[in-house]
């Protein structure tokens, strides 16, 4: 239904707009607009009660505000005799009266659209006399909360911002994750986490700080309900770097009883982190993949320096900031205990070497003994991008039976192909695939599916293995006979921390290069995760035997065909 109306919306548009925006523009039209014609229809049964009010405080009261809001029980409202359809009544005065109907609103809403920043796009509408014609186009589409709810809203505006990421070339991925995966991902952090969700009277917050149109946020809160309590109250709160995104999450929160207040931005949660002092009991997010955080790097870097800070234990490469949003997350966490799910690509679980900013943050995750779970998911599940991806599970309060363990899941094979793909997405994960995974999470054993390892087994010494230079047969000596460092050969070898370095330097490299030596004092811890390498299954190469007979087979088959064609 939502992609069937997104086209209707998109191609009603696209009617109006065409040879005035590129295509690439319509998104920053398109979007403001539904989000007015749904305030609109959610206002409209006391929409003449809101101008009365106004009508009647506005020369008593400064900021009649409270008053009307009050009185309406709505937590905003319009004080104009305008809306989108109304304004259709007078359409030689279009343009100034919707400049009347934006003023008329509420300060939490006029906040919202300022971020759409569609000013300049409304005053180009109205000079090419197109203004009235989209608002009158717009007026056709019902998006009352009874015919649309708000599930099925937040997938509209997901639907629509895809079609306009395509157009523009951006990540479509940046501003929102498909919801089967939101799914996946909450099912693993709530529901590993029951004991704590349920009973009376209990709060618990959720935060998510690369919110978007804030989906996984409210599809987080609404797992919960129907999954382990309906009762509990949960306070959801998120931070949004895109202007766009932003104020679409905000308008959301606003309409759906949910509090708009705890939406932050569009500031990035990196630099400019808007809960500075604040602990989450969950967090929930997909940070960008591999997007290049240079233009924070003097925050960052000041930050690093600060043994406090959230970055003190190193930076990733400049390239892709992903594991900085983990970083963010551990910061937050309760010291009663915090579960987070976050989406990565592979980069965060090999890239870098032993001592490396990417190295030192696993190191610290896992040594600390945080990381609980990882589950690679199958290609293709993105909109704007085929590669296999992966969801960390992080926690401070792991139960008894995982403590010290690192639990893997292969779940490459869980999925379902689209009957027609959606930009790159190709396969979707299902309910039963999704609660077939978590009951391997659930059930903590290894199968063919699940491995689980010691901490210590992504651990490794990076170690300097020297040996003499050889030239014309004589080796290059110190006064004291012993070989010079300048003039050695350098090689490296990673040990195994489960390994004792001098056994593996005795087996590996001794018995081959019996004049070498290690240097020692060049050391270095490094973590990663191989995951590929844990779940690879050998397949034996075809006898010669089994070659031969199928070559034996084909020539036999030539050899009949040929027969066949002769005799015609």
């Amino acid at each position: 239904m939502n992609q069937n109306l997104s086209s209707l919306i998109w191609s009603t548009a696209d009617d109006v707009l065409r040879g005035m925006f590129k295509p690439s523009e319509y998104g920053r039209i398109i979007l403001p607009f539904v989000v007015l014609r749904r305030l609109d229809c959610v206002l409209e049964p006391q929409k003449d009660k809101a101008h009365e009010l106004y009508e009647k405080y506005k020369k008593d009261l400064k900021d009649p505000t409270s008053v009307i809001q009050g009185q309406l029980k709505l937590p905003f409202f319009n004080y104009s005799k305008y809306d989108l359809l109304r304004l259709k009544s007078d359409p030689n005065n279009v343009f100034k009266n919707f400049e009347n109907y934006i003023n008329g609103y509420s300060k939490n809403v006029l906040n919202i659209i300022e971020n759409f920043q569609i000013d300049p796009l409304v005053t180009k509408l109205n000079k090419n006399k197109k203004l009235y014609l989209l608002i009158d186009k717009f007026t056709e589409f019902d998006l009352h909360p009874s015919k649309i709810d708000n599930h099925q809203m937040g997938s509209l505006y997901e639907e629509l911002l895809r079609k306009f990421s395509e157009m523009s070339n951006e990540e479509s991925g940046d501003h929102f994750t498909p919801r089967d995966i939101v799914k996946l991902l909450v099912s693993f952090v709530f529901g590993g986490d029951k004991e704590n969700l349920q009973g009376e009277g209990k709060i618990r917050s959720v935060y998510d700080p690369c919110c978007g149109t804030g989906g996984m946020l409210t599809i987080g809160k609404d797992w919960i309900k129907e999954n382990i309590n309906k009762d509990l109250k949960v306070e959801l709160f998120g931070q949004e770097l895109n202007d766009v995104t932003y104020a679409i999450c905000k308008s959301d929160f606003l309409m759906s009883d949910e509090n708009p207040e705890n939406i932050q931005g569009p500031l990035s949660s990196l630099s400019e982190d808007q809960f500075p002092d604040r602990k989450f009991d969950y967090m929930i997010t997909n940070p960008p993949f591999g997007v290049s955080w240079k233009s924070e790097e003097n925050f960052v870097k000041q930050e690093e320096k600060d043994s406090n800070g959230r970055f003190s234990v190193g930076t990733p490469r400049t390239s892709d900031g992903s594991l900085l949003f983990l970083q963010h997350l551990i910061s937050k966490m309760e010291s009663s205990g915090s579960r987070i799910g976050i989406v990565f690509n592979g980069s965060p679980l090999f890239t870098g070497d032993a001592g490396s900013g990417e190295s030192e943050i696993r190191k610290w995750i896992i040594e600390n003994d945080w990381l609980e779970c990882i589950i690679s998911l199958p290609d293709r599940m993105f909109f704007n991008t085929g590669i296999t991806t992966y969801i960390w599970i992080v926690t401070n309060k792991k139960s008894s039976d995982r403590k010290g363990n690192v639990q893997l899941i292969d779940g490459t094979s869980f999925s379902t192909s689209m009957r027609k793909n959606l930009g790159d997405k190709g396969k979707y994960i299902n309910d039963e695939q999704i609660q077939q995974l978590f009951e391997i999470y659930q059930g903590n054993k290894e199968n063919e599916f699940c491995k689980i390892y010691p901490n210590n087994f992504f651990g490794y010494t990076k170690i300097i293995v020297e040996q003499p230079l050889i030239v014309d047969g004589d080796m290059k000596k110190d006064k004291h006979g012993n070989p010079k460092p300048d003039t050695s050969k350098r090689d490296t070898e990673r040990v195994p921390l489960s390994e004792s370095i001098d056994y593996y330097y005795d087996r590996e490299v001794k018995s081959h290069l019996p004049e070498s030596w290690m240097d020692r004092s060049k050391d270095k811890i490094g973590y990663e995760i191989n995951f590929t390498k844990y779940f690879y299954q050998f397949t034996p190469l075809r006898s010669l035997e089994e070659i031969s007979s199928d070559l034996k087979t084909l020539d036999d088959e030539i050899q009949k065909l040929s027969l066949e064609m002769t005799n015609e």
